[in-house]
Formats: structure tokens, C-alpha cells, sequence
């Protein structure tokens, strides 16, 4: 499925994303990604087509690397769903809410489990999202049952323009004092703003 996709690609598919929505095309809010398109190939090396995958409001890149078609995907953009893809199809969601994925990936988990598969779920989420109540106790839930679910944190060190960090008074956040091959984690740094492109300001 990732195979298709190199850095390149995706980077012009987000700046197709940037410039329709600098142009006005794209009436509803983006937040794009930028800095973790090798990050995510790495990690989708890794996903079935199986597999569930559940994201939050910036999933362009792995609804894409799922296998879901560019211009499906483009196209559920400029129809002002960027926020909330879902393509039930591939197995790929997202949600607009704060840890609204987390509690469904784990709940996708356990019944995977329970029917006995070999799919996994993989549930992609930020920094700071990974702080909040629903997530650490999805976490803690996920890791004492052993379920098929990996969670892969994106750490860009913010919270919308926040220091995540320097939110919470502390050097490492909670998910970086667990040892779990459960949880993967990377960094990066976009160019882009928490919403939109950098150009047109939306509210």
C-alpha cells in the first residue's frame, strides 16, 4: 500500500491540499502535515490491509498511505471533510474531536481480539492529545489487555502554537516514561500552521 508513496508524492499532495485552500477552493478547515512524510512511510511498512487505522483531524497522509485512492481522498478535502475522513473501505478513519479516536481504536482492538483475527489497529495521535484523560486511560486499558493496537504518537512538541512541554511543567511526558513496543513515537516540525496554509486565515 506504501510502496506507491514516496516523500515527494506526498509533499505534492499536500501542497495541492495548500494551495486549493489558499485559493479559496476549499471553504472548510485543513491542517496540513509537513516534516513526517518519511516518519509515516517507515510506519506504514508495517500496516496490513487488515489493519484498522484511526487518526485524528490531520490524516491526509495516512488515509494515502492506506491505499485509499489520491483523488478520493482530494476530493472528500474539497468537499470540507478533511477534519473527519473516514473510508470504511480501507479501514482508515479520523475524528475532528480531541481523542475522539482513541477510545474507538482501543474498542476496534479489543474486538479484534475477542473474534480472534490477526488484524491490528493502529492509532495515530499527537503530543499533547496523548496527555489528556481519554487517551492515558485508552493506553493503560490497551497495554493491561494486551490488545492488537499500536499507538503511534506524532510529537511536534505543540499544542495548536503551545509548548507542550512547558504546559505541563515537565521534560517528559507521560507516554515517553512508558517502555511498550506498543507505542511508537517520533518527532518532526511542520511549516504549517496548526489549521490552514499559512496564507488565508479562516475562522
Amino acid at each position: 500500500m506504501a510502496a506507491k508513496w514516496t516523500v515527494e508524492k506526498l509533499i505534492d499532495f499536500e501542497t495541492r491540499v495548500a494551495d486549493s485552500f489558499n485559493s479559496g477552493s476549499i471553504k472548510a478547515p485543513v491542517h496540513l502535515s509537513d516534516g513526517n512524510e518519511s516518519q509515516l512511510i517507515d510506519v506504514f511498512q508495517n500496516i496490513k490491509e487488515s489493519d484498522w487505522v484511526f487518526c485524528s483531524w490531520r490524516s491526509h497522509y495516512q488515509c494515502l498511505l492506506k491505499g485509499v485512492p489520491e483523488e478520493e481522498v482530494f476530493n472528500e478535502i474539497l468537499a470540507g471533510r478533511s477534519i473527519a475522513l473516514g473510508f470504511p473501505d480501507f479501514r482508515g478513519f479520523s475524528s475532528a474531536i480531541v481523542g475522539g479516536q482513541v477510545s474507538i481504536a482501543v474498542g476496534a482492538a479489543l474486538a479484534e481480539k475477542i473474534k480472534g483475527t490477526d488484524s491490528r489497529v493502529w492509532c495515530f495521535l499527537g503530543d499533547m492529545t496523548a496527555e489528556i484523560g481519554i487517551s492515558q486511560t485508552s493506553i493503560r486499558y490497551a497495554l493491561n489487555h494486551n490488545l492488537p493496537i499500536t499507538f503511534v504518537i506524532e510529537d511536534n512538541g505543540l499544542s495548536v502554537m503551545t509548548d507542550t512541554r512547558k504546559t505541563w511543567g515537565t521534560e517528559l511526558l507521560n507516554f515517553e516514561l512508558i517502555k511498550s513496543d506498543q507505542i511508537l513515537t517520533y518527532k518532526y516540525k511542520s511549516k504549517y500552521p496548526h489549521a490552514g496554509a499559512g496564507v488565508r486565515v479562516q475562522f
